[in-house]
């Protein structure tokens, strides 16, 4: 008997829309069994994990903060997938955002400088972010380089220049020796929205990113051509759309939105630039974007439910003593599911009985 996988002559439109909602359920169902063999009461390790985040301001607005980056690195992220471009060092370009908006608060700091430190930072960040992303995609159109392997290896490059330059030349002499820029001024620091918590004005650019590419991906030419590209490339060739060209447009977007996001992180919750500015945003934005369906809204709703998880995380790390590095367990088992949702999506199993000759040669 051989399992194969045969595909479906058409989709269910409900299952695909439901698909996310069955990949969190297989997911919580394995967190649960987790729990278990770690000694701990699932139900109750559920509720602090999923729960009780919801129920006070000061995380909700948490979640918000965390989930900021994740929705708009998952935006630029889905453009490419919808391409059927695979970039996967988002966090690579994350980094090196924050390292070129963090140029300018670092050679500024302390010279007081006007109010248009800000926006140049995140000008800075942006193209940071794009410019280190067109690498893997010139690579790619030029050399015939599998973006995928590309995209992975430059975020450890981006990871080992940021920490040269706050272990070196960017660090800050009154630091007592961490490896830390010297903290931002006030110039060069992103606004909060409430007084008192870390809630600030980059979630607003986060949902001004959403809306941007619902209306790019639903009403224009562009968007149009990225779909087109991505589901029928003989039928874009037919219509002029060129994929070298929208390869080099997707990743520089992605890229331009992950310095975005990574120059916000850092002047905003952060306020310096140091190691461990991320807990894998770049990483965990994959899951946001399929999560989402590649959808805009989608991403931004899966973008909190993913923000939830790294506050539940720390919740039951304090409360319960389980590991903080279960909250990469579970997105690793949610990606996992969500992927094999939308594989029997398209695909359904079969069970086959290998044809065999007999010895005189009959069937």
């Amino acid at each position: 008997m051989l399992l194969v996988l045969e595909k479906r002559a058409e989709r269910s439109a409900v299952i695909a829309i439901t698909s996310p909602l069955i990949a969190i359920a297989l997911t919580l169902v394995t967190m649960s069994v987790l729990f278990a063999i770690l000694g701990k009461n699932p139900i109750a390790a559920l509720n602090v994990y999923f729960v009780e985040p919801l129920t006070d301001s000061f995380t909700l607005m948490e979640i918000a903060v965390k989930a900021t980056p994740l929705v708009m690195i998952a935006i630029g992220l889905s453009l490419c997938y919808l391409a059927n471009v695979w970039n996967i060092g988002a966090e690579g370009q994350f980094l090196m955002g924050a390292v070129c908006g963090s140029w300018l608060a670092v050679v500024t700091n302390g010279t007081g400088a006007g109010p248009w430190v800000l926006p140049a930072m995140l000008v800075l960040g942006a193209l940071g972010g794009a410019l280190y992303a067109l690498i893997p995609a010139i690579c790619k159109v030029r050399f015939g380089a599998n973006e995928i392997l590309t995209s992975l290896m430059l975020v450890y490059v981006a990871d080992l220049i940021m920490d040269y330059l706050v272990r070196g030349p960017w660090r800050d002499p009154k630091g007592m020796n961490f490896p830390t820029t010297a903290a931002f001024d006030p110039v060069a620091t992103v606004p909060t929205l409430i007084e008192g918590s870390r809630l600030h004005s980059g979630a607003v650019v986060a949902c001004i990113v959403v809306m941007l590419a619902a209306v790019m991906l639903g009403r224009t030419i562009k968007g149009f051509e990225i779909r087109v590209v991505g589901a029928a490339p003989k039928a874009a060739r037919f219509a002029g759309f060129s994929s070298d060209r929208l390869v080099l447009f997707t990743f520089a977007v992605s890229g331009a939105l992950a310095g975005l996001a990574g120059i916000i992180e850092v002047a905003g919750p952060v306020g310096v630039l140091q190691p461990g500015i991320s807990p894998g945003y770049g990483f965990t934005a994959i899951i946001v974007a399929f999560l989402g369906r590649l959808n805009p809204i989608g991403i931004l709703i899966a973008g909190l439910f993913l923000a939830l998880t790294f506050i539940g995380g720390e919740g039951v790390q304090i409360s319960m003593k389980i590991p903080l590095d279960l909250t990469k367990v579970f997105q690793g088992i949610l990606l996992f599911y969500v992927l094999a949702c939308d594989s029997l999506i398209l695909y359904r199993i079969r069970l086959i009985t290998p044809y065999r000759k007999a010895a005189d040669g009959t069937a």
